[in-house]
Order: structure tokens, then sequence, then C-alpha cells
């Protein structure tokens, strides 16, 4: 009897670790065969190696930054733009959005001025922000707060509206406060919307950080990408723009593990643990 009951979730774990394993095998055979095209590309002259320098060449410049110091604060500045703008975004996205979202007559109010707002694009707001800030970190975190802002209060507007009615009602039948309201029902509604906003608005982020670096000049992967442009390191050029791919890769495991650890409880990732 025992046999019996401990071997399904036996098998169900090791279902799982193979399904895990086959994951991580899939990623790395992908991985090598684009750096094995890339590296072909340039070897049998169809691109010449003067615009897109082979695999190895970039690699091995890669790792010659990796112990300089320089590469480091390069880095260090642009995640730190990023993380403030990120912040100030998610913070005004969440208070906002759930105060428009729980009283309908302000839903009615600003749907069109949202609507208005949301489809500009951000790197049109470039010339506003040199105006306002000018060639500053500041002109930087506009870009990236408005771009960010978007992603996470249209996220938290969904999850807030999609409290099912019947719960609604039964917790004010049973006399929860407005605070007990938000904290049991809500709250529990809006976060997996907010963790899904949350984790584009960090890709986003990242992507408006570094444009920012390009077009406004400020320190960061952005501006060295620019600068060997113009000394005409093309291998440097390619070197950050790896790198601008590879933060952009833990940006989104690191906050997709954060997704899981905080919506463990939620069916989609229970679902995805079962799978």
């Amino acid at each position: 009897m025992t046999t019996a009951r401990v071997a399904p979730p036996t098998r169900m774990r090791a279902r799982r670790q193979t399904h895990r394993i086959r994951k991580v095998v899939l990623g790395v055979a992908g991985l090598l065969g684009f750096l094995a095209t890339w590296q072909l590309i340039p070897a049998l002259g169809i691109v010449d190696p003067r615009f897109l320098p082979p695999a190895s060449e970039v690699l091995a410049q890669l790792g010659h930054q990796f112990v300089d110091l320089e590469f480091w604060r390069n880095v260090g500045r642009t995640l730190t733009t990023w993380g403030i703008g990120l912040l100030i975004a998610t913070v005004a996205a969440v208070a906002l959005g759930t105060v428009v979202g729980l009283v309908p007559y302000l839903r009615r109010l600003t749907h069109t001025t949202v609507e208005f707002l949301r489809p500009i694009p951000s790197v049109a707001l470039i010339p506003l922000a040199i105006l306002l800030f000018g060639f500053q970190v500041p002109a930087a975190l506009l870009i990236v707060v408005y771009a960010s802002f978007w992603q996470v209060f249209v996220q938290v507007l969904y999850g807030v509206a999609d409290v099912d009615t019947v719960a609604r009602d039964t917790a004010r039948s049973f006399g929860l406060t407005r605070a007990e309201r938000f904290r049991e029902l809500v709250l529990p509604t809006a976060l997996p919307y907010i963790m899904t906003g949350l984790r584009l608005a960090a890709a986003v982020a990242l992507i408006l950080t570094v444009t920012a670096e390009l077009l406004i000049g400020i320190p960061g992967i952005g501006r060295v990408i620019v600068f060997a442009r113009s000394a005409g390191d093309v291998t440097t050029v390619y070197v950050y723009v790896v790198v601008a791919g590879l933060l952009g890769l833990i940006v989104n495991l690191v906050f997709r593990v954060i997704e899981r650890r905080a919506l463990f409880w939620h069916q989609s990732v229970r679902g995805e643990d079962a799978a």
C-alpha cells in the first residue's frame, strides 16, 4: 500500500526533472547552433568580417572585458538607471492603477486619456526629455519611467477589474472593511497581473535605458557602443550588444523566478509544476 501511494508522486517528480533537463539541453543546443552560424557567416564571406566579426573574436574580447573594472562600472551605471526607473514606474503604476481600477467613475473618466497616451513611442519623448533635463540621467529616467509605467498600469487595471462580483458582494455581506477586502480579495486577484506587468516592464525598462544611453549620451553600455562605433572598433560594438542581450536574459530569468515565488499558490504556477 505504501509503495502504491509513493510511486505516482515519484514518477511525477522524475517526469518534471526530465522535462527541465530537456529544456536546458534544447536551450544550449539552440545557443550553440546560433554561435556556429554566426562563426560561419563571416568565415564563408557571406558578410564582410569588418562589419560582422566572427563569434570567437567577439567572445574572446568579451572575456577580456570581464577583467576590466571600467566594463563593470558601465554595466553598473546601466543597471542603476534601469533599477531607479523601474522602481519609480512600478510604485506609481500600482498606486494609480489600484485607485483608478477600484473606482468605476475614474476608469471611465481616464479611459480616453490612457488610450491616447499609452501608444506614444517613448523614444519620441527624447527631444522633450533633453529639453527639460539636458543630457543628464533624469532625461533617461523620464523615458524609462514613461515606457515602464504603462506596462504595469494596464495590468493593474485588468487585475482589479477581474475581482469576482459574487466574492466582492460576499465580502461586504460578511462585514469586511475596505482594507480587509483589499488584502483578502483585490490583492490576490490582481497580483498575477501585477507580476506579469512587472516582468514586461523590466524588459522594456532595460531596452529604453540602453536606447537613452545611445541617444542622450549618459554613461552606460549604450554610450560605450556609440564611442566604439565612432572609433571604428566594430568588435567592441558587438561585445556590448551581446552584453545588453545577456542583461536582458538575466533580468527575464530573475523576474520569472520572483514571479514563481510570489505566485506559488496560483493555479498557473501549480499547473506548470504539475506538467
